[in-house]
């Protein structure tokens, strides 16, 4: 089943990649050739920091129930991991609105 995901996700950036690249045959009406690319960048950005993040709190957040039902004390911990990988989408969102804010 992980084979099949991995698959389909390396299939689906590929697609987007190949169709980022190819130019296109109709008249632009902007000034800079390079504005789809920088779309192109903020969503594959935030979109990886976003698939990551859901990957690290499904497990973290998995484990951190099962740490606090044996155990109460750990609760802070385990919110603590769950938080960090949150971060990750975090950060890919701070990327994507810098990459969106750079002028030229």
């Amino acid at each position: 089943m992980r084979r099949i995901l991995l698959a389909s996700f390396a299939a689906l950036f590929l697609t987007f990649v190949i169709g980022g690249i190819a130019t296109p045959v109709f008249a632009q009406t902007s000034t800079n050739s390079n504005a789809g690319f920088k779309f192109l960048a903020a969503g594959i950005a935030f979109g990886l920091a976003a698939f990551g993040a859901g990957l690290g709190v499904g497990t973290s957040g998995s484990a951190a129930i099962a740490a606090v039902t044996e155990k109460a004390e750990v609760r802070t911990t385990a919110l603590i991991f769950v938080v960090l990988a949150e971060a990750i989408a975090i950060y890919g969102f701070a990327i994507a609105f810098i990459i969106l804010g750079q002028s030229g």
